[in-house]
């Protein structure tokens, strides 16, 4: 048991350590910067019919839709630092889902941002329409994790008469982090292997764009769902206290309707991850008011 404590601090040290972070960061940035510069290459190259390659691609018509494969890789970062802090705090990793969905978001805008039609009829035309959902609703999502953050702030205060319980249950968090990361590694690059399997550099035939948008991240959301459902288990072990309980069923919930978005399009899809971060803030807010009242 000791020895096994000891493979997972040695492992969480060196690879979620506040170093390595930094040094994470870093390398994701340059990463970022080079694949955008790389990407708006190949729109130019597309468009002055350097190379004939007929793709019709909404990725590849516009200099602004290049802006997309760097936010890819800033989701990615946003991914390790889910993982990154899940030992530290339960909040703040429900808070990075959160800002990985909305940054998912974010990023569908600058790709539908270079296909608008700039007509009169603004509400007629379905892409110009789901832009404007996705504009709302990504200020929406702002505020709604800026309020989700404040009020886990709140929670955090009350919990510091609970120290040797909430270290106990950090070891075991550790634990999970450290089974997250290579996992989600190994998804990642599976994804980017069987999804360049399936261009076919032949026929011009490049995935949908709703297909690439969900691309890793829906697999990510139904890990995430078992990984809070594994972390309610647990902490039966240290609280029976009926409002936490309800607390961490309530983020498993709002994490299903994440997940439910990938399913559906346009309007509903926006409208589940709106419902999804309302509901994980009603419910931490009830929470707090609890913690208040013992």
């Amino acid at each position: 048991m000791i020895k096994n404590k000891k493979i997972v601090a040695f492992l969480f040290n060196k690879f979620l350590s506040e170093t390595t972070r930094e040094k994470t960061e870093k390398i994701i940035l340059k990463i970022a910067i080079f694949s955008f510069f790389i990407h708006l290459a190949i729109i130019y190259i597309m468009k002055f019919n350097f190379i004939d390659y007929p793709a019709n691609s909404e990725l590849l018509k516009n200099p602004i839709s290049a802006i997309y494969t760097p936010f890819s890789f800033i989701l990615i970062y946003e991914v390790y630092l889910l993982i990154y802090y899940l030992p530290k705090s339960f909040t703040t990793y429900i808070t990075k889902q959160y800002e990985i969905i909305t940054l998912i978001i974010i990023r569908k805008l600058f790709k539908d941002l270079a296909a608008l039609e700039l007509t009169e009829n603004w509400f007629e035309i379905k892409g110009d329409l789901q832009f404007t959902y996705d504009l709302v609703a990504s200020l929406l999502l702002f505020y709604l994790i800026f309020l989700f953050q404040k009020h886990g702030k709140q929670k955090a205060i009350t919990e510091e008469n609970s120290k040797p319980i909430i270290e106990k249950f950090v070891e075991n968090k550790k634990l999970i982090a450290v089974i997250l990361l290579p996992l989600f590694f190994v998804m990642a690059f599976y994804t980017l292997v069987d999804w360049s399997a399936g261009i076919s550099m032949s026929s011009s035939k490049l995935p949908t764009f709703e297909s690439i948008n969900n691309l890793f991240f829906d697999q990510f959301f139904t890990v995430l769902i078992l990984v809070d459902v594994v972390l309610l288990l647990i902490s039966f072990f240290y609280t029976d206290q009926f409002h936490k309980i309800i607390r961490n069923s309530g983020f498993i919930i709002s994490t299903i309707l994440i997940r439910m978005s990938f399913g559906v399009s346009g309007l509903i899809s926006t409208i589940l991850i709106v419902v999804a971060v309302l509901f994980g803030l009603a419910i931490l807010t009830i929470h707090n008011k609890y913690e208040k009242n013992l």
